[in-house]
């Protein structure tokens, strides 16, 4: 730690917290210090760090699935939660939840309010409710600020996407984002039902039959699998025309390291997730034409520009996502789950908080405060506009937190590096950028 602290960081222990004294919160400061003992959110206020409204709002319309994949976060890590959750959101909570996002809109007159439907698996939702939350929000926003826009998409795993399913979403204008390994039966072994039948058949007919609808797809999250070959797994994806494919680390940790990868003979210090990555980039780099858009390439692309992100897991920008229980309960960012049993929780419910309220619970003030936040390596990385200290559950370790650099700290080094070098060749030799195929996607 450096000789001075970044603002916030007192000697003492932290201002006092909403839920402070409870299980959850002396089960935070045991497994994260940092930032539940040692975050003084009003300190890092008056040193200059501003809270910042949650612009996105995740709805658990469903807490259970008819998948069972063998690396879920939410059912196979650390929090087991879901098991008290109703197994559906009720029409109540849907009111409640609408009258207070609309009630964050107005406070804060935010132009949009970007809404996900997920789960679980959202789509066990019949189709004549499967908008219900969307609608609820709309009413809401139409009578407290009418100017704020709403985007929204539903993540499903595309099992249960049918012709009324689809009809359904396209007329209350939700998109719709499919989870997939790759395009090929042999990349999605691990996303099985409970009675551990495959999966793949089911959501690939789905995915055909969404891509015959390309106003309502918003695109594919591919889990990265190092027992996959990288360019047939992206290539596979492409006979499913996505308009975008979302490349995800898996969520590990330095406790809970990410797989080696098949290679018993693997050096040490390698980087097999950038090796990886960096197949693929190639691949869609040096093609005559953009067959879809890899979010990560394009994020560290404007952030080497200097332009913002629009995620969280790159980058300095504010979190900004709030998540919604079936329950009413308000959490953080659902990744978090990865880390430990409760590392989501805020101790907070729709009926007796606002979110004006989480912005200052330390958890969710932490992944506001950009590069005070992070380590004191990373603070000084010159990498660090655009890798941001990585994704926030990758740096935790247990009894320490998350003040650690990403448990992918040397992939996100090659990886960056690389694609800095491609788009200085590029701008160097006055290469043109390919067409995109697609036009952009709606944030999710």
């Amino acid at each position: 730690m450096p000789a001075t602290r970044p603002a916030g960081e007192g000697p003492g222990p932290a201002a006092r917290y909403v839920g402070e004294g409870t299980a959850p919160a002396a089960r935070h400061g045991r497994n994260a210090p940092w930032p539940y003992t040692r975050l003084d959110v009003a300190a890092a206020r008056a040193a200059g760090h501003p809270p910042h409204p949650i612009r996105q709002f995740v709805l658990k319309t469903r807490s259970r699935c008819n998948l069972a994949c063998t690396y879920c976060y939410v059912y196979e890590m650390a929090d087991q939660g879901w098991r008290d959750q109703p197994v559906a959101m009720a029409p109540a909570t849907t009111a409640r939840a609408a009258q207070r996002i609309a009630e964050h809109a107005a406070a804060h007159d935010l132009p949009r309010v970007d809404l996900v439907l997920h789960g679980g698996e959202p789509l066990l939702t019949a189709p004549a409710a499967l908008a219900a939350p969307v609608e609820a929000v709309r009413a809401a926003l139409a009578a407290t600020t009418p100017r704020t826009r709403i985007t929204a998409t539903v993540q499903t795993n595309g099992t249960l996407i049918t012709r009324g399913r689809l009809t359904a979403l396209a007329a209350a204008g939700i998109r719709v984002g499919v989870s997939l390994d790759g395009g090929l039966p042999a990349h999605n072994t691990r996303r099985v039902d409970h009675a551990g039948r495959p999966g793949f058949g089911a959501a690939a007919r789905g995915l055909r039959l969404l891509a015959r609808h390309p106003d309502s797809y918003a695109g594919v999250l591919c889990v990265i699998d190092l027992d996959q070959d990288p360019v047939e797994t992206y290539e596979s994806l492409l006979a499913f025309a996505p308009p975008t494919v979302a490349l995800l680390l898996p969520l590990a940790n330095w406790s809970s390291p990410p797989p080696p990868g098949p290679s018993p003979g693997r050096r040490p210090g390698g980087t097999p997730y950038a090796d990886w990555l960096l197949a693929v980039f190639e691949r869609w780099w040096h093609d005559g034409a953009r067959r879809t858009r890899i979010r990560l390439f394009e994020e560290i692309i404007a952030l080497l520009l200097g332009l913002p992100a629009t995620t969280e897991t790159l980058g300095l920008a504010p979190a900004a996502t709030a998540v919604i229980e079936t329950d009413g309960s308000i959490e953080q960012a659902d990744s978090l789950k990865s880390a430990y049993e409760g590392a989501a929780a805020t101790g907070m419910a729709l009926d007796t908080h606002s979110f004006d309220q989480l912005l200052d619970h330390p958890g969710f003030a932490a992944r506001q405060l950009g590069r005070d936040a992070l380590a004191a390596g990373c603070r000084a990385c010159e990498l660090v506009e655009v890798c941001g200290g990585g994704h926030y559950p990758h740096r935790y370790r247990a009894g320490e937190g998350f003040r650690q650099p990403s448990v992918y700290c040397a992939d996100l080094q090659v990886l960056i590096r690389h694609i800095a070098a491609a788009v200085q060749h590029a701008a160097t030799a006055g290469r043109r950028p390919a067409t995109a195929a697609h036009p952009p996607a709606a944030a999710s």
